[in-house]
């Protein structure tokens, strides 16, 4: 029998034409509310919360393994599902759950390109009511720690020149402007490009592969380095992260902690006014 592509993009369209493999799973991670009123047909609902863990002023950071697989498996989620993710705001949401399959060492996940927005955008049906999940005994462990990185590893790459932090941030958030911890600025060394800038405005899919890579190029973000993407929480930095991936930059982490960590700690290096 034929290899079933499973590729880590998917269109709308591919998505609403192809039903040819039985392990797929589309798993929503728009709020509750908003599945209901509309979602891809066959889509279960995860709810995003259940996929952070908050150590305040710390959040965003990642459950411990027993505590997310059990999570992904009241989803429905298995070693053998190919998981296509989406959301409906821009898929922030969506890419942290591929990033934490991936850690865990998850063979098949992509990301629904556009998610929600474009979706509807393409005019493609939509199924009402709260998807079912079928549970499973999923129990997986974390395989590729090296995707999440540690306040002591981005502090390791800020005088690294084989390391470059990319903080998706908006430009005020960076600049120190709009304060969201108790000490504002950016890390040291760190590059800017908010995590808006990999969409197009209209549907919100994502850009050229050509375009995002000399965008990420421009600012010294090349495959050659380590590169480390950080936002507030890791959640819209985690696209950022997924766009890497998609261009095949070999070595990349996620920030979990973030801002929300290096922002209120005191013994963190901060270029700004903080």
């Amino acid at each position: 029998m034929p290899t079933t592509h499973r590729p880590l993009l998917v269109s709308p369209e591919r998505l609403a034409q192809q039903n040819d493999d039985p392990a797929r799973l589309v798993v929503d991670l728009s709020d509750a509310a908003v599945h209901e009123a509309g979602h891809v047909p066959g889509a279960v609902h995860l709810d995003y919360e259940r996929l952070l863990y908050a150590a305040p002023p710390v959040l965003g950071l990642v459950p411990d393994a027993v505590t997310l697989g059990q999570t992904l498996a009241a989803a429905g989620i298995d070693e053998e599902c190919y998981v296509i993710a989406y959301d409906d705001e821009g898929n922030a949401r969506a890419a942290r759950l591929l990033w934490m399959l991936a850690a865990l060492g998850h063979p098949a996940h992509g990301l629904l390109d556009g998610g929600l927005v474009a979706w509807r955008a393409a005019g493609l049906a939509l199924e009402q009511g709260r998807g079912e999940a079928t549970p499973t005994t999923y129990q997986p462990a974390f395989q590729h720690r090296e995707l999440i990185a540690s306040c002591d590893d981005v502090r390791a790459a800020v005088d690294d020149p084989s390391s470059v932090i990319l903080d998706n941030r908006t430009p005020a958030e960076y600049r120190g402007e709009n304060i969201r911890a108790a000490r504002a600025g950016h890390i040291p060394g760190a590059v800017n490009l908010d995590w808006v800038h990999a969409m197009d405005d209209g549907d919100l899919r994502l850009k050229s592969s050509e375009r995002l890579r000399a965008d990420l190029e421009a600012l010294g973000v090349t495959p050659d380095k380590m590169v480390i993407t950080h936002c507030q929480t890791h959640h819209r930095s985690s696209l950022t992260l997924f766009v890497l991936r998609y261009l095949g930059y070999p070595t990349i982490r996620g920030y979990a902690g973030s801002w929300s960590e290096w922002g209120n700690r005191r013994d963190t290096p901060i270029d700004g006014p903080g």
